[in-house]
């Protein structure tokens, strides 16, 4: 097995990553050099270390800004920088100048700090994937080929050890998987012939033979990396805005720069050296730097943490609305709960044997594969039972089975099937009250009248509860659409702590109910897993998938929950909320700075040393604020 952390050890370290860092870095070193030179007399000396300081510390943002000036027609914030730095040096300040482009470098150097740490968990999924596969040629033999040259259809040998290398099925032999690539989840789940396996995932134990069933572009781990890169691409609305902003704002300090430069000295009776400078000074201290770091380092921040948490944003957009949601409607099935159902109670005739019962019940379950049938199997495996698996059955659609055994006839079914006199009769009518509990109720009748009966219930998720009652503790109504009958959606919504319901919804039904919903409470967030439940996904304002479920519903929502972990959800609002607050913090302090700043320039108590500190200081500050998002929320 490839141990990553070696391997990561024996890397080189990429420099080319950190060269903003280092070009900040020496530039700085040359700064002080020139300082200390400069207060020893030699003049020459200190401007030409300063001029290498320049070009060191504000190459990378002098080309990102000429080149984005160019792609865009408009000008930006990295061109006011260096025209302020240019300024700067014009009326002799190159101290100053210097220092201007070393904080911007820094800042620049901590931007792209925050970009990589939001892209490292793409990195790391991106190395989970197999270049490589063993296939399974029609002689039997084994050969190494590309991953992408596969086919659907092709069958694969995966050794102990090796990584899954695309989504299929086991067609020989039996392994434990590490799901922890996909799911989260650190324990090893048992694989037999039939089962399905997903790219990425790590074989542990045994060998085994699978057939490809997606192509390598469609398996779910590289639905997972489209995911997160879409995220990280797509900008909040508050970050389209700020740049919109940015290009009129730049516009606008520039005429008053060059209105200030003449102004003053005709109405206040500035002198011109003062005027210039002045109108320089402003030009530093104008510079919206800090605003426009407000929001990105923070959003790509927050996507890396939910990334890292089993929750994935699929764009800034998606992580802002999560925080404004009042109100969130829940699917049941395979959501609430897990979506298969398990025996709760089995009634027996009097004088009848429980293990006779179940056991002929089985025998003819084992033919079908309904859910309830399955369910009644693994029942009676659980107890012990033994049952027969090859009997003569008749399915009737939409009632039961009709079954013989020992020439005598036997029906399972509905309470229709069966009789609905006997069914409400049986065992002083238990039925009726199983019913009520949101049970479903079938039966096994012979020709003596009903035999047993047994009841399901799809369990509630082990962390529902617990979920529901961290939503409502943030202010979040909930409620649940779905398509059951009215009592077991009632069972479901009193055991889970949910508020309202809507049952017997169809999903044309669900998205209208989205849609009143909408008109209610205004931002409401719908989460589900299946083909049905991908209309109101689309419909609400931020749709949830259960990372386990359909390729419909993953490709609808807006936030996948990588695993099935309701509580996630909660988490996830908590750090939308969280990067809502740190954005307000960043937005209120930049203006707030740039405000102080003009004013004490226009009074003339600010000068340009203090300028430039106070202009990229505060853009440092913000950048910082916003590293914050990467701690874990409380």
């Amino acid at each position: 097995m490839i141990n990553y952390a070696e391997r990561q050890e024996k890397e080189p370290i990429n420099w080319g990553s950190h060269i903003e860092l280092i070009a900040a870095i020496v530039s700085g070193i040359l700064i002080v050099l020139a300082w200390l030179i400069g207060k020893n007399g030699v003049e020459t000396a200190s401007v030409t270390l300063y001029i290498i300081a320049f070009l060191i510390g504000g190459f990378a943002k002098a080309k990102e800004g000429i080149e984005e000036t160019v792609k865009n027609k408009e000008l930006n914030v990295e061109m006011l920088m260096v025209f302020a730095a240019i300024g700067s040096a014009m009326i002799g300040y190159w101290a100053e100048g210097a220092i201007l482009i070393f904080i911007f470098a820094l800042s620049g150097a901590l931007e792209t700090y925050t970009l990589n740490k939001s892209h490292k968990e793409i990195s790391a999924l991106m190395e989970l994937q197999p270049e490589e596969a063993w296939l399974v040629q029609d002689d039997g033999s084994e050969m190494k080929v590309p991953t992408s040259s596969l086919v659907v259809g092709s069958v694969l040998a995966v050794r102990p050890g090796e990584r899954i290398p695309v989504d299929g099925n086991i067609i020989s032999g039996a392994t434990a998987i590490d799901m922890s690539a996909i799911n989260g989840e650190s324990i090893p789940v048992t694989k037999e012939s039939g089962d399905e396996l997903f790219a990425g995932t790590v074989n542990l134990s045994g060998a085994i033979r699978m057939e490809m069933t997606k192509p390598s572009s469609e398996t779910l781990f590289q639905k997972i990396i489209t995911m997160v890169q879409s995220a990280q691409s797509e900008k909040s609305p508050s970050q389209q805005f700020i740049e919109r902003f940015e290009g009129t704002y730049v516009k606008v300090v520039l005429i008053t720069v060059f209105v200030m430069m003449f102004l003053p000295h005709f109405i206040f009776g500035w002198d011109w050296t003062t005027t210039i400078y002045r109108a320089i000074v402003l030009l530093v201290v104008a510079s919206p730097c800090a605003l426009v770091a407000s929001i990105m380092p923070a959003t790509l921040a927050a996507v890396s943490n939910g990334a890292k948490r089993g929750v994935l944003f699929k764009g800034g957009i998606h992580l802002e609305h999560l925080g404004s949601l009042t109100t969130i409607a829940f699917d049941k099935t395979g959501t609430l709960t897990n979506g298969t159902p398990v025996v709760t109670d089995f009634l027996v005739r009097d004088g009848v044997e429980v293990n006779e019962a179940l056991s002929i019940f089985a025998s003819i379950e084992s033919q079908s594969n309904h859910p309830l049938a399955l369910a009644i199997t693994k029942y009676a495996n659980e107890k012990g039972v033994n049952y027969e698996r090859h009997i003569q059955m008749e399915d009737v659609p939409g009632h039961g089975i009709k079954a013989y055994m020992e020439d005598r006839e036997l029906r399972v079914g509905n309470p229709r099937f069966i009789g609905q006199n006997l069914a409400d009769a049986f065992q002083q009518g238990a039925a009726i009250d199983l019913l009520n509990e949101g049970k479903t109720v079938i039966f096994l009748r012979d020709e003596q009248g009903i035999m047993a009966a047994a009841a399901f219930k799809d369990t509630l998720r082990k962390e529902a509860v617990e979920a529901i009652k961290h939503l409502k503790d943030a202010g979040i109504h909930t409620i649940m659409l779905t398509g059951d009958n009215e009592k077991t959606a009632a069972a479901i919504a009193k055991e889970s702590g949910i508020e309202s319901f809507v049952a017997e919804c169809l999903p044309e039904m669900k998205v209208e109910k989205l849609k009143e919903l909408l008109a209610e409470y205004k931002y409401v967030g719908m989460v589900g897993d299946g083909i049905n439940d991908a209309p109101a996904l689309a419909t609400a304002t931020s749709g949830i998938a259960m990372g386990e479920g359909t390729d419909v519903a993953l490709e609808t929502a807006d936030v996948v929950l990588m695993q099935n972990d309701l509580t996630r959800i909660a988490y996830a609002t908590k750090l939308s909320r969280k990067m809502q607050r740190i954005v307000k913090q960043n937005i209120f302090f930049s203006i707030a700075v740039i405000i102080v700043l003009i004013i004490s320039n226009f009074m003339q108590v600010v000068d340009l040393p203090l300028g430039v500190i106070g202009h990229e200081g505060s853009t440092i500050l913000v950048i910082l604020n916003g590293l914050r998002m990467l701690n874990q929320v409380d």
